[in-house]
């Protein structure tokens, strides 16, 4: 039988009760329950599934509460309180985990606060104890979900999960779309795990999103402006066309008149969204 260690969900068997506590048994190892943790009524012989975690002395202990969240199992989890070691949350077991103040942004002022949501997993250290790993641009990768273009100026309820200085990447809190916010789009940078709502200002061709933070009624630039803006986001910012371009590559590469184009410009420009320059239109 394999060695069991803290992080594991398995299924033992009931020993009998000693004082406040009962004893659990693989048939090798005898492992404590404490009788606060038992959710219901237990009898000697019966197996069951339990949670194992280290105690402060790195014993193994065991509980009948089965987190929410797992070793290689992803989802959010409620920070109920922060520290200078970092953010502590529920996964829905009797314990509580860390996520390591390393592990957080570098501005204390968008770390998360209580009652705020962070997307993890559950992992061990080398003394077994627990702690929460925040989600991987990798992972997001593989794990979001697709966007379809009908999806172009609707409201989604979403999460940071990455915090940069060119914008937040988020999370849909309801269908796990990924969104990215440029920092042009938002007044003020969101907390990590702060639920905010995003409108989609573009679908990108990997079913990605981009999104704004920024009120309608400060937006109201049209829709050639914003399908111009949008084309530039998704771009890394900057485009070879401007004032001077041919009206059939303004045709074929954004469906519209080089007459409205040239408007789309004036009101992004209007609004200090962009700026042209030797034949170039770039974000400022």
């Amino acid at each position: 039988m394999s060695e069991l260690q803290s992080g594991q969900v398995v299924e033992l068997t009931v020993l009998e009760e000693q004082g406040s506590k009962w004893i659990l048994t693989d048939g090798h190892v005898e492992i404590p329950l404490n009788s606060s943790d038992i959710l219901t009524p237990l009898v000697a012989g019966e197996r069951v599934k339990v949670f194992l975690y280290a105690d402060r002395r790195g014993n193994l202990q065991a509980t009948t509460a089965i987190p929410a969240i797992l070793q290689g199992d992803y989802g959010w989890a409620r920070v109920i309180k922060v520290t200078k070691e970092g953010a502590f949350v529920d996964i829905g077991s009797s314990r509580e985990v860390l996520v390591k103040e390393e592990d957080l942004p570098p501005l204390e002022s968008v770390w998360p606060e209580v009652g705020d949501h962070l997307y993890l997993t559950l992992r061990t250290d080398r003394n077994g104890d627990l702690f929460g790993r925040l989600v991987t641009e990798e992972k997001v990768n593989e794990i979001y979900e697709g966007a379809y273009e009908e999806m172009h100026n609707k409201n989604i309820k979403a999460r940071p999960y990455r915090l940069l200085p060119v914008g937040a990447f988020l999370l849909g809190t309801e269908e796990p779309y990924r969104i990215f916010v440029h920092n042009t789009e938002m007044e003020a940078e969101p907390r990590l795990g702060e639920e905010v709502e995003v409108r989609v200002i573009a679908v990108k061709e990997d079913s990605s999103l981009n999104g704004s933070l920024l009120p309608r009624k400060h937006e109201r630039l049209g829709q050639d402006a914003e399908a111009v803006f949008a084309y530039l986001q998704s771009v890394g910012g900057k485009m070879p066309f401007g004032d001077k371009s041919a009206p059939e590559e303004i045709t074929e590469m954004f469906h519209m008149s080089k007459g409205a184009f040239k408007r789309a410009l004036g009101t992004l420009m209007k609004a200090g969204k962009v700026k042209q320059q030797d034949g170039w239109t770039e974000i400022l």
